[in-house]
């Protein structure tokens, strides 16, 4: 059972990456019909939400693209700042979703602003209470780790609805403004399909993990 969720923790993500891997590929060739950027796209969303004040800049990466809500600013790599495809489009009216989100004051990207801090801390300090716990033969220590790793999973389960809502709102969006025609919307929903797939592979990897954990620190207490 065990060598049976490793295998499955390493086969999801990387069918979920490869599946974006395809996507991005595929519509990074494919010139939308305007042959407007990824830049005017994101402007003209943000402009026709009352968005001025955010800034869309470039950053460096491929696949760095990312509302910053602290600092109010769309960053889009350079492929997708510059460029003028249907890959363009979907990224640049995904990330415009997440500042509409901000301005919305969406409830699942308040949840996650704010527990940020504490899931980064808890899951970097979770096994080593794990080995911890074992050093010193103390079970409520690597079941005290064993949680922390748990909050993980919360945050990948805040982080889903944020996602793709995120999704919904750029495809709405692109319609209404009419930034794409049908076949070019159709591909728009097949990247951010895509992408949201890594988002389901990051809940099950992490539902995975810590199902591994409490099968292996289960079994050992009921051994002892």
């Amino acid at each position: 059972m065990n060598l049976l969720i490793i295998i499955l923790m390493l086969i999801i993500p990387a069918i979920a990456q490869l599946f974006v891997t395809i996507s991005f590929s595929k519509y990074k060739q494919i010139e939308n019909e305007e042959k407007i950027t990824g830049f005017e796209v994101a402007r003209k969303i943000l402009d026709a939400n009352g968005l001025k004040n955010i800034y869309v800049v470039e950053t460096k990466g491929n696949l760095t693209d990312h509302y910053d809500p602290k600092r109010k600013v769309v960053r889009l790599s350079t492929d997708i700042y510059k460029g003028t495809t249907v890959a363009s489009i979907a990224v640049a009216a995904h990330e415009c979703g997440h500042a509409l989100q901000d301005k919305d004051g969406y409830l699942y990207m308040r949840i996650r602003s704010m527990i940020v801090p504490i899931v980064n801390f808890a899951t970097s300090i979770s096994y080593f209470i794990i080995f911890l716990g074992l050093f010193l033969e103390s079970i409520n220590l690597v079941w005290l780790g064993i949680l922390l790793v748990g909050t993980g999973l919360v945050f990948q389960l805040v982080t889903l609805p944020v996602e793709i809502n995120a999704s919904a709102r750029a495809k709405k969006i692109i319609n209404e403004l009419k930034l794409a025609d049908q076949n070019e919307q159709d591909g728009v929903a097949n990247m951010l399909m895509a992408a949201a797939s890594t988002y389901v592979a990051g809940v099950l990897s992490s539902a995975l993990e810590l199902l591994r954990l409490i099968l292996i620190f289960g079994n050992n207490r009921d051994d002892n």
